[in-house]
């Protein structure tokens, strides 16, 4: 067995300084003082958090966008991400158009399985909707496919309302969840031209071009149609505006009860000054073209008081990477064409235990980061908490460290991050991963324990 001991663990009900018996991938034990027996391996936790291991339920690996592959395979991004504490992450496995929703699960596997140090399942997005799609359903939720995710932008991906009302009433008998991302395609586009007209070619065209209303639109429809469809459950991704908030929270008080809601730390720590950041080559603001973009310090701060309030459900990071150097700065007069994501998988969890860990607390910091997404996407009770007979994923947290995020020091495989030079607090001392060591004060020990897991 393996012995955490002297930690103060981070459970359901409450803080609880106790040790923490790990038998094959199980939690075997949970109590004031295990004694070790011959054999037996010993963690020293003292003056360490005990939390269920983080997941990360929104990330882009090893992905074609359309415009070019994604710097991080699955075996680099599940590798960065167990460095920071992260145990499981949920993909976004994508259904081209002429595609069977089969086929991108197996491309999906083909990518991951065997590489992985981190557990992964998958969502799936449906870009191609029909009678066919539809008769696929039931086949994805054998095989352990609960949530699924349709677009409202980018013209290559995106439905159009009637089929997001279909997908939502069919995926509701199944008892899934929809995923979606929400910007109105059609302002987006026209936006784009207009900004493109106006001289304006940077980095900062791509804020320009899509203001909070247009998230802020989507939202509000998506809702709409959530409720026509019976109050479906839905989440709505990479929340990003007050506007946004503002629409959940008229949804919610109309009665509407399955609405879940995920912001990424992106949007709570940074904001759209970003984009005229310079640097040597004057192109440094393409690291921060993500959809949606970075907003007003204003919106960051709603969001923050929102994640307090506890009107969040989930942080996740819509983790899709491309280096700045010879990805997002081969186009320099078109924003529209910049490869659109940002890096994170890594430094989720060690950020966010920085900016608010001291208003939320070790437990907040679980709600966020572990227990929700669990619950959200058919983890929990497996995975997501701390107790006797649940999963061996494991962080040990440890408060007291103190260093500086680089890209010099990163496990992510990009050559930036956007919390370059920030200070921050906490680092993931021992991480275990289906009861394997995986990571050791933030480095990897080299081991691939991560599995698919069925939903």
């Amino acid at each position: 067995m393996i012995i955490i001991k002297g930690g103060t663990c981070v459970q359901p009900d409450g803080l609880r300084r106790a040790d923490v018996a790990l038998e094959g991938d199980r939690i075997a034990k949970i109590a004031a003082n295990i004694e070790p027996g011959q054999g037996d391996q010993v963690v020293d936790a003292a003056g360490c958090w005990v939390f269920p291991g983080f997941i990360d339920a929104h990330t882009h690996l090893q992905c074609w966008t359309g415009m070019d592959w994604t710097a991080d395979t699955f075996e680099t991004g599940t590798r960065a991400a167990a460095c920071g504490g992260t145990t499981t992450i949920v993909d976004y496995a994508t259904q081209d158009r002429g595609m069977t929703l089969d086929e991108a699960l197996r491309e999906w596997h083909s990518r991951a399985d065997g590489t992985c140090t981190a557990n992964y399942a998958f969502h799936m997005a449906i870009a191609d909707w029909s009678d066919a799609t539809r008769a696929e359903l039931p086949a994805m939720r054998e095989a352990g496919i609960t949530s699924f995710k349709t677009y409202f932008a980018y013209d290559h991906l995106r439905l159009n309302d009637a089929q997001t009302l279909e997908v939502l009433e069919a995926l509701k008998p199944l008892g899934g969840v929809l995923c979606v991302h929400c910007e109105n395609g059609d302002l987006v586009n026209e936006l784009q031209r207009r900004t493109l007209a106006r001289g304006i070619t940077g980095p900062e065209g791509h804020a320009l071009s899509r203001p909070p209303v247009v998230e802020a639109e989507a939202v509000s429809r998506l809702l709409y149609l959530a409720h026509l469809a019976g109050d479906a459950p839905v989440n709505v991704v990479h929340l990003s505006t007050k506007l946004g908030l503002e629409a959940v929270r008229a949804a919610r008080a109309r009665g509407q009860k399955n609405i879940f809601v995920e912001t990424c730390p992106q949007y709570l720590v940074m904001d759209e000054t970003r984009y005229l950041e310079e640097g040597e080559d004057g192109f440094t603001g393409a690291k921060y073209v993500m959809s949606p973009p970075l907003r007003s310090a204003e919106n960051a701060r709603a969001l923050c008081e929102a994640v307090l309030d506890g009107e969040v459900d989930s942080i996740a990071t819509d983790h899709c990477s491309f280096n700045l150097h010879g990805q997002k700065d081969r186009v320099r007069d078109d924003f529209t064409r910049i490869p659109n994501g940002g890096p994170g998988i890594e430094h989720r969890p060690v950020v966010m235990a920085t900016a608010l860990g001291d208003q939320l607390g070790p437990a907040g910091l679980c709600r966020l980061l572990s227990e929700g997404p669990a619950k959200v996407f058919g983890l929990w009770p497996r995975k997501g908490r701390l107790a006797e007979g649940a999963d061996a994923d494991i962080c040990v947290w440890d408060p007291r460290a103190a260093w500086t995020i680089t890209a010099a020091g990163q496990h992510q495989a990009v050559d930036y991050t956007p919390y370059e030079g920030m200070d921050v607090t906490g680092r993931a001392a021992w991480v275990f991963i289906n009861g394997e060591l995986a990571v050791r004060d933030g480095e990897p020990v080299g081991s691939k324990p991560g599995r698919y897991v069925a939903r």
